[in-house]
């Protein structure tokens, strides 16, 4: 093999694994951002936003209801030759035709009253096609909680995996120095083997910590619709942003206002009583004003029978009414007025749920602060815990346990801050989620 051969395989080789060797490609997310990517990119949210078009082009089908019906027929047939028979069947005799017959029909028919069963039907899907919105809403309301928790969830298993880091290098610098001092016969072996099992136990934790990383930057990646491979990092100036303490009441007043599911049942009260009007309806005649024109050959009413065409037209008012409704019609009435009332007892159960559930997240939401509270205490604590016991370990006064207990706690207590400024974010999201206005 030539130098030039040789240097081109081992560039091609090195290149092989430079690009394998690539680190996934970070992005810093916003929790703003990320709902916008899911409202372009969530596959759950696909189905409502083409219910939306169904639900339009359904409004234009109720509305066709008002056009006129136009009926068009064209037919020819070969006509056979007719048998004259006498009452008794006695006696026939051939009847000769005109073999050659045709029809050509235009009706035109325009519903002029229909006891409101036409504009009911309008009316039901104008109020099915809000509805339609209201799910896309409801939808975009549900996917922004969920990758909202995946967001948070990712955040505190990253503070978690710092806390199992740390512990990690100063177990191993634990377990050297005991090492050390074994060979100098001041510690046992059982000591040793002690720490290297809870070097063990730490990094199993560690590295599932690092599965359920990998979980859910796979959920929000998949979600939102970025590249493979992608890992996403959380927004660190996210813990400074300040949220608003309002009352109880307000959230409960957005929640009448603005939850999806509240105004879908209310929704469905509006619909339940245009169902009943058009069950009502069949008790009513209908009015429809139509029109004709015939152009029929040959004419064989007479006989024999005319080789002639014959065109006539017409037009009219009909009326028309289904008498058994009388009777059929008042049951299909009661039925629907007991599902109306059902669906109004549906909207007030849901109006009691949603407002619990309102207050009880509220009241969680406030005790989220009163942990921070508690954490900022437990961190200033620890840091003091953390500055004596370095400075007796400087001196000799203390062992390296001491220094990896108190290191440890104060790695804990930070970390337990950040996750409690992470539950007040969850919390204020929860509220907005249950008020559908996330």
């Amino acid at each position: 093999m030539s130098k030039i051969t040789l240097f081109i395989a081992v560039m091609s080789l090195l290149c092989f694994k430079g690009l394998h060797a690539q680190p996934a490609a970070q992005q810093t997310l916003t929790i703003e951002k990320m709902f916008e990517l899911a409202d372009l990119n969530s596959k759950s949210i696909r189905p409502a936003t083409t219910g939306i078009a169904e639900a339009g082009e359904a409004v234009k089908e109720a509305k066709n209801a008002r056009l006129p019906e136009i009926d068009v027929t064209l037919s020819g047939s070969f006509l056979g030759n007719g048998c004259l028979i006498e009452r008794d069947l006695s006696h026939g005799m051939k009847a000769p035709m005109p073999h050659w017959g045709n029809n050509f029909a235009v009706e035109v028919s325009q519903i002029i009253y229909s006891g409101g069963a036409v504009s009911n039907t309008i009316a039901l899907s104008k109020l099915q096609q809000e509805n339609a919105r209201l799910n896309l809403q409801k939808d975009k309301n549900k996917v922004h909680f969920l990758v909202t928790g995946y967001y948070l969830d990712l955040y505190k298993q990253r503070n978690l995996l710092q806390v199992y880091d740390r512990n990690i290098t100063l177990t191993r610098k634990v377990l050297d120095d005991l090492r050390a001092k074994n060979s100098e016969g001041i510690v046992l072996k059982n000591d040793i083997t002690r720490y290297e099992l809870l070097l063990a136990n730490l990094e199993l934790t560690r590295a599932q910590i690092n599965n359920t990383l990998r979980i859910l930057n796979q959920n929000l990646v998949t979600t939102l619709g970025l590249p493979e491979g992608t890992e996403i990092m959380p927004d660190t100036t996210l813990l400074k942003s300040s949220y608003p303490k309002d009352n109880s009441a307000y959230w409960e007043n957005t929640a009448s206002t603005n939850s999806p599911e509240l105004k879908q049942l209310e929704l469905a009260v509006k619909m339940s009583r245009h169902q009943e009007k058009i069950a009502k309806s069949d008790l009513l005649p209908k009015i429809a004003l139509t029109a004709a024109n015939h152009f029929d050959g040959p004419i064989t009413i007479e006989v024999p029978p005319i080789d002639q065409n014959f065109n006539y037209w017409y037009v009219g008012i009909g009326l028309k009414y289904n008498l058994s409704s009388l009777f059929k019609t008042p049951k299909s009435v009661k039925k629907q007025k007991f599902a109306t009332q059902r669906t109004k007892e549906q909207f007030a159960d849901a109006c009691e749920q949603v407002e619990l559930a309102v207050k009880a997240d509220y009241i969680r939401y406030l005790e989220a602060y009163e942990k921070l509270k508690t954490q900022e205490k437990s961190v200033e604590l620890a840091n003091q815990n953390y500055e004596v016991v370095y400075n007796r370990y400087a001196n000799e006064l203390a062992l390296i346990t001491d220094m990896l207990d108190a290191s440890n706690s104060k790695l804990m207590a930070e970390t337990e801050l950040a996750n409690a400024q992470i539950n007040i974010i969850y919390n204020y999201y929860k509220l907005r989620y249950l008020t559908g206005t996330l």
